[in-house]
């Protein structure tokens, strides 16, 4: 038991980047952490960190003993989880990952609903549009609004948006209307930073996927501030159907360029396979299908 407490305070060390900051986390000393990791490597009779007054980084033994030691020690957390399910019990902490828009829009409702259910399973949502990389063990799931999906996750689709291209009536009636998506670089853009497209906005022009580079004089990786701008009149924004149903049932937008909107977005609730899958996070991805199918939060088409 011990070399396993000791390689569990090596893991930290390494993902937290500190002595200090594993012993906060721990309600340790610092002096303790570096006792704990001299009878690890004593015990190894290897070196597992390069020590520097300014920082710490792995030897190659110590990226080998890493990658194989948060692989068993996922396991057995994992394996740990899924005993407890056999006595019927659904806790622990969720970690979750959500878009900006999508998570402060619609998730609340929903976590709140699922904790009524299991009051067992405390939710960490962390909002972002950064993309997230499973494997690394800071997330247990992460929810996307993508027309792509990376290869090594398990995907279960819980909803579907449009990525339609917004104005305000004002906006249109002092600058007119563009028809087609090239009278778009005389225009004012209102770009949305940081998603999968990057620079570019998207289109379907006669079937084929067009990509132009937005002309923009206001970006934001918020869509909410993106609308308030485009219902302001400070320009055209493109951006899920999702993120501005308000603003179209309040007439502060119209849809233009209809006829170049690409299909449907798929909204997943994606995680890492594994051979034992904890029951926070089961009933979690479950839970999310059948609440947006019963409450159609979202318009789908």
């Amino acid at each position: 038991m011990a070399k396993l407490n000791n390689t569990q305070v090596f893991c930290r060390i390494v993902e937290l980047g500190t002595f200090a900051a594993v012993a906060r986390e721990m309600n340790l000393s610092a002096m303790m952490i570096s006792k704990y990791m001299a009878q690890l490597e004593e015990s190894l009779g290897v070196a597992l960190l390069n020590r520097t007054t300014r920082r710490l980084s792995m030897t190659e033994a110590g990226k080998i003993y890493y990658q194989r030691s948060k692989q068993l020690l996922d396991d057995f957390s994992e394996l740990e989880e899924y005993t407890s399910q056999l006595g019927h019990q659904v806790k622990g902490t969720l970690k979750v990952s959500a878009p900006i828009d999508f998570g402060g829009l619609y998730m609340v409702p929903v976590i709140d609903a699922y904790q009524r259910t299991y009051p067992g399973v405390r939710v960490l949502m962390t909002l972002h549009n950064s993309e997230v990389n499973l494997s690394e063990g800071h997330f247990d799931l992460s929810i996307l609004v993508t027309d792509t999906l990376d290869l090594g996750v398990v995907a279960r689709k819980i909803a579907q948006t449009r990525l339609c291209t917004y104005a305000s009536p004002g906006y249109l009636a002092e600058y007119g209307e563009p028809q087609t998506i090239d009278e778009l670089s005389a225009h004012r853009c209102l770009h949305y930073m940081d998603t999968p497209h990057r620079d570019y906005w998207i289109f379907n022009d006669g079937g084929e996927e067009v990509k132009i580079r937005a002309n923009w004089h206001f970006a934001s990786n918020n869509g909410r501030a993106l609308c308030q701008a485009a219902a302001l009149g400070m320009g055209i924004t493109q951006a899920p159907e999702l993120s501005v149903m308000n603003y179209l049932e309040q007439g502060k937008l119209v849809e233009i360029l209809p006829d170049f909107r690409i299909p449907s977005l798929e909204i997943y609730a994606t995680y890492l396979q594994r051979r034992f899958l904890p029951a926070k996070l089961a009933t979690f991805v479950d839970f999310l299908i059948k609440y947006f199918a019963q409450h159609n939060r979202l318009p789908v088409i």
